[in-house]
């Protein structure tokens, strides 16, 4: 039977429990031992899908299809594995499933309540991915603060889930805040006093607190959390401000999280911590030996988490490359006025972010035309790829109203349109192309060269495709297709042979890459960049 850690937030959120639960699921696998994590949100959408990004940050979508919490990018970076639907639940799916059983007549005439009928599907779902005997240890992380209204059910699952489970059986982990106040020059553990205090309320003892801070922790301070919390004073974690988010780990293995841990729950590792890989990449990531300057060109710049894949790819490709990647975000809009050089001539190379909707198209119209003509890298995903085929269009094949039929629904010249499937789709939510799906590459072929393979699988997420009626046009003036789907001959790949570097994606390659396995992708296009600012230097 599995064991189960529970992972809390208090006092303030963005805190970094996803990161906690990542390094400590990192470090028991790192010890032989089958992990997984789960994320629970609070928020009543059934999923993060039609949340917008300056919600939600992105919204991570898994190999099944499932649009899920950015977190699990995370679990799937750390830990170089794949998670589903199962591995993130909302608030709304959970009132979704009862309701529909109350339709259905399932609870015998019985007042549906909170408790025990929400309580009951909740733990029901914490439940479920440790039942087939996969997975040694499960992590569930529950969003949100204590305190806060919506969190109460699943806190109170997680109270009678405790008892049921026994002595051995579980843990509970309480992320919390110990703020420095400059004015008094001290740290102080009031905050974090009050979150517990808070916890115990609902009926959960913490077992382990782990303490978010700027500071080191003196034994004093050490030992007053654990007096007036009540935990054991091996049990508080320092988890000091980190360089990097992959520093997370090590400083968890220096504090002895994952011993604490398997301690409380009476389990052994099959060896000691095995983490040569992660050290060899930290010392990659650490030590560069070459700097390039890459554009983000997007819509949602002002928000980091609503481009988190992106960015995290670009740092694990930069590690692989002995290279600093310096990520230069640049606001699509502020392309569609002014001179688009002067903004992008410094540059090593140019991402056009993935995206929805009209806004900003023309600025990453403008900035591919430029970079086309001046022989930077370039690199499209989804939207990114869309809006390459119809700046090629217009400015190749003189097709001067080339557009999306997202953009302008009526016009004659759709290079991008509606896939057929989509037509008759009404609802938002979980409608789109999700999911991994296949793709077979032509060789030769840039796309070729950087995969090394003629079939492949990746994760999609759109509803729009390129128009095949003009597909033979655009490969007439230079532009392949050199990834097409098997099943529905969905253009999924476009490059520019004879350009250093020009390729468009319509599927998020962002999804796939892990500390262990960098994408391709991002590697070669970090390497095109590298190459193409010694050339020009």
């Amino acid at each position: 039977m599995a064991k189960y850690v529970f992972v809390t937030g208090g006092v303030t959120s963005s805190l970094g429990k996803g990161i906690i639960a990542a390094s400590l699921a990192k470090l028991l696998q790192s010890r032989g031992l089958n992990v997984t994590i789960q994320k629970f949100d609070p928020y009543i959408n059934v999923d993060p899908g039609t949340l917008n990004p300056y919600e939600h940050g992105e919204c991570y979508v898994t190999v099944d299809g499932a649009e899920t919490d950015l977190d699990l990018g995370h679990y799937e970076r750390f830990l170089n594995i794949s998670t589903s639907q199962a591995n993130n639940v909302t608030t709304g799916r959970i009132y979704q499933t009862v309701i529909n059983k109350e339709r259905a007549g399932d609870y015998l005439g019985k007042t549906v309540q909170i408790i025990p009928h929400i309580t009951d599907e909740i733990k029901r779902r914490m439940l479920l991915l440790g039942e087939g005997g996969d997975y040694d240890v499960v992590i569930t992380e529950i969003g949100g603060t204590v305190g806060d209204i919506e969190s109460l059910p699943y806190l109170e699952a997680i109270r009678q889930l405790t008892r049921e489970l026994g002595v051995n059986d579980s843990v509970s982990i309480h992320l919390t805040l110990i703020p420095y106040l400059s004015a008094a020059k001290e740290l102080k553990t009031k905050p974090t006093q009050h979150s517990v205090k808070e916890l115990l309320m609902t009926g959960i003892q913490p077992d382990i607190l782990v303490c978010r801070t700027e500071r080191s922790l003196t034994k004093e301070i050490r030992d007053k959390l654990a007096l007036f919390c009540n935990v054991n004073k091996n049990s508080v974690i320092e988890a000091i401000d980190a360089e990097s988010i992959y520093d997370v780990p090590l400083l968890m293995l220096k504090e002895k999280l994952d011993s604490i841990v398997m301690s409380k729950l009476k389990i052994k590792g099959k060896h000691d911590p095995q983490l040569d890989n992660w050290k060899h990449f930290l010392g990659m990531l650490k030590n560069p030996t070459d700097t390039v300057n890459i554009g983000l060109i997007g819509k949602y710049n002002e928000l980091q988490d609503a481009y988190k894949s992106i960015l995290e790819s670009f740092v694990h490709a930069g590690a692989v490359n002995e290279c600093k990647v310096n990520i230069v975000s640049i606001h699509s809009e502020s392309l569609e006025f002014g001179d688009v050089g002067e903004k992008l001539q410094h540059l090593d190379g140019v991402l056009i972010a993935p995206g929805f909707g009209e806004r900003g198209t023309e600025g990453k119209i403008e900035a591919i035309k430029y970079v086309r003509e001046q022989g930077i890298p370039f690199f499209g995903i989804c939207l990114g790829l869309q809006m390459a085929v119809i700046e090629y269009a217009r400015h190749v094949l003189d097709l001067a109203k080339a557009t999306s039929e997202e953009i302008k629904p009526r016009s004659k010249t759709k290079v991008i349109h509606l896939m057929p499937e989509q037509v008759k789709v009404k609802q938002k939510g979980g409608t789109m192309r999700l999911g991994s799906y296949e793709c077979e590459i032509k060789k030769p072929s840039l796309a070729y060269k950087i995969y090394k393979s003629t079939s492949i699988q990746e994760r999609h997420r759109h509803r729009y495709e390129i128009n095949n009626e003009y597909l033979s046009d655009l490969e007439g003036a230079g532009l392949i297709a050199s990834g097409i789907n098997p099943l529905t001959n969905l253009v999924e790949i476009m490059e520019l042979p004879g350009h250093q570097f020009f390729i468009g994606v319509q599927f998020h390659p962002e999804l796939k890459s892990t500390v262990e396995n960098p994408h391709p992708l991002f590697v070669s296009f970090v390497s095109a960049a590298k190459s193409y600012k010694h050339e020009k230097a």
